[in-house]
Order: C-alpha cells, then sequence, then structure tokens
C-alpha cells in the first residue's frame, strides 16, 4: 500500500481517534501525515496529553496480514465505498473486506432478528432473503446465530454482505466458519476491526451501525425487548432509514421487540412484495456521492471565546452538537474544533446521534 495509505491506517489507529475525530482531523488538515503532527498541539488546546501515535511498524504489519488474507481495504472517499454507509456522520473511515464490492451498489436490505429465534421465523426469514435477492436486492445481516444466519442462507446464490464484529479472520460464532468463508467468497464479508480482533460487547453496536447504514431499510423478524436488533432498528431510523418489523403471537417474548416496533409506526411485513414496496423506487440523486471524505465545513481554529463557550455548555448527559452551536453563538467550524481539541485531549465522548458529553 502507498505510504498515504499507512499514514492513514496510523492516524485511524491512534488510540483516542475515532470516526468523527477523523475526519475532522483530514478535513483540516488535508492530509493523515499533517494531522499526525498536529495532534500535540490540538490536544494542549483541548487541556490534555496528545494520544500517541499508532506505530508504523505494527500498522505495516497489519497492512501485510490483510494482504495474506486475501482481503483489502476500503477507505471512505474510495470508488467502491457505499455512498449510503458513506453519509454517516460517524461513518467507518475503513473497512476491510473480502467479496465483491458490487453487491454495494445494488438496492440493499438489512434482515436482523434474535439468535434464539423459533423455527418458524428462521424459516420465514430465509424464505425473505431468498426472494428479496431474487428481485435483485442485497441482504445484509451480522452472520449471528438465529435470524441473521438464515438470511444468509437464503440469500447467498443471489448476493449477500455480512458484517461481523470481529477481524476479518475471526468467526463468532464458531458454528458459522463455514457459512462465513462461503459469504467471503460468494458474496461479501465486511470487518471494521483490525485482524485478529476478537469480538467484545463494545463492538457490537459499531457493527449494527454499519449494518443499517448499507442499506435503504431494516427488517426486524423476532427480537426481545432491548436486543440488540432493536438498536440496528433505531439506528436505521435515527439514519432516516425504513424500519420494518415481521409481527408475531404476543404471547411470544420473542415477538415484543417487532410487535412494539410496529406499534411505534414500522413497516409491518409479511412478504417481499412488502419490503420492495418500501425501499422503491430508489432515485440515484438522492444519494451524496462518497467522494468528500467528510461532509460539512472543515473545523477551523478557534479562539479562547470559542472555547469558553463551548465548554460551559457541555455536561454529563450527552448533549447534540447542533444544541452546542446554536447556544454558544458561534461558527459550526468553530464549534467542532473545539469539541476536536477536547476529543484529542481524551476530555469528551462521542455518542450516537451527533452527541457529545464530558468523559
Amino acid at each position: 500500500m502507498t505510504d498515504a495509505a499507512t499514514a492513514r491506517l496510523r492516524l485511524l489507529r491512534t488510540n483516542g481517534i475515532g470516526p468523527v475525530a477523523y475526519r475532522h482531523l483530514l478535513a483540516r488538515f488535508g492530509d493523515a501525515e499533517r494531522a499526525l503532527a498536529a495532534l500535540p498541539t490540538l490536544a494542549r488546546r483541548g487541556g490534555g496529553t496528545a494520544p500517541v501515535p499508532a506505530d508504523e511498524g505494527a500498522v505495516r504489519r497489519e497492512q501485510a496480514r490483510v494482504a495474506a488474507l486475501g482481503a483489502a481495504y476500503l477507505f471512505i472517499g474510495d470508488p467502491d465505498y457505499p455512498p449510503l454507509l458513506a453519509e454517516l456522520n460517524d461513518a467507518p473511515p475503513v473497512l476491510i473486506r473480502r467479496g465483491d464490492t458490487g453487491l454495494m451498489r445494488r438496492p440493499c436490505v438489512a434482515i436482523v432478528g434474535a439468535r434464539n429465534a423459533s423455527a418458524a421465523a428462521c424459516r420465514f426469514a430465509r424464505a425473505l432473503a431468498h426472494d428479496l435477492v431474487a428481485a435483485g436486492v442485497t441482504v445484509v445481516s451480522g452472520l449471528a446465530r438465529g435470524i441473521d444466519t438464515a438470511a444468509h442462507v437464503g440469500s447467498i446464490a443471489g448476493g449477500t454482505i455480512g458484517v461481523i464484529a470481529s477481524g476479518i479472520d475471526v468467526v463468532f460464532p464458531p458454528e458459522n466458519a463455514a457459512l462465513q468463508e462461503e459469504v467471503a467468497t460468494r458474496g461479501l464479508l465486511l470487518a471494521e476491526q483490525p485482524p485478529g480482533t476478537e469480538p467484545r460487547a463494545r463492538h457490537f453496536p459499531y457493527r449494527n451501525r454499519i449494518i443499517a447504514g448499507l442499506a435503504q431499510g431494516t427488517v426486524v423478524v423476532e427480537a426481545a425487548p432491548r436486543s440488540g436488533s432493536l438498536i440496528t432498528a433505531r439506528l436505521a431510523a435515527e439514519m432516516g432509514r425504513e424500519v420494518m418489523a415481521v409481527p408475531g403471537s404476543p404471547l411470544d417474548p420473542r415477538a415484543q421487540g417487532c410487535n412494539g416496533l410496529i406499534r411505534e409506526g414500522a413497516i409491518l411485513i409479511q412478504s417481499a412484495a412488502d419490503v420492495l414496496e418500501q425501499i422503491r423506487p430508489i432515485d440515484a440523486r438522492a444519494v451524496r456521492a462518497p467522494a468528500d471524505t467528510y461532509a460539512g465545513p472543515p473545523p477551523e481554529d478557534a479562539d479562547d471565546a470559542a472555547r469558553a463557550a463551548v465548554t460551559a455548555l457541555i455536561g454529563h448527559a450527552a448533549v447534540p452538537v447542533d444544541e452546542l452551536v446554536r447556544q454558544s453563538g458561534h461558527a459550526p467550524s468553530a464549534v467542532q474544533m473545539v469539541l476536536l481539541e477536547l476529543e484529542l485531549a481524551g476530555r469528551i465522548d462521542r455518542h450516537a446521534g451527533g452527541r457529545v458529553s464530558w468523559r
């Protein structure tokens, strides 16, 4: 890979730099080398110590491992990076992929649901996925037990994308090893984490945002209250995507999540025709081209007045960045720079929905 790609990976693999900070840094400084050099100054302005850049040797070893696995990097801004995913403020700056990236250029629908799903729900998910790919739709899921597995099995012959919470070379659950390899060779396998990363609980919400972000709509087939599938549905709704759910018996706890979604306004789904009605027609003019690394005004240097105003408004409860802009009276670019300085100093956390809080 080029030195520029190595520098971008070093920036991304640096502790304390997440997707939002990464994109702001590239927007402000133009390239990763200059962004890495600016970290000490920015962190000092934020009142903390600069994060130590990721070791170049470790990054190059990661690149060699990705190549040895027959995988490749997909950076935001690359022609093959999915435009719907690029619309997210916290879109993954880089994905590691094996398989056919062309599947992301087709209309995509996510199918998610319970890991301990009923036999009837798995059968429905498998048939729904089969009918959707027959209609030219790519099915996206997370290669988990239950509904995810059924969705991939039903769509493997026509176009499926598996998004995993681990490294591209790690299988979870273990019984899906053969299926994961089949998805990688016949469909598309995506991972945000570096190779060798074992799945941790904190990784699954990040995986879920990718599943929802790739798709025009998300179908929940079976889900208990407070399940990961409902997190995916909530993320899809926050992204402005369609949320669909398959109803179930009120006597089955696994149906409570779907029935609740429908009560709150999700589209009731009984067949692939119902799904297709919600996602078509798709006007390509409504999809932002993924050419820009950061959508929005790049951060500009902030003065002490902006720092004082913004820091006074931040609390331990997460607050939307737009609200900080409105109440501070400072330009969005200046507010973003203050937040970038504070994040690099390790003083704030970023949350879903463009919100921040004190750490």
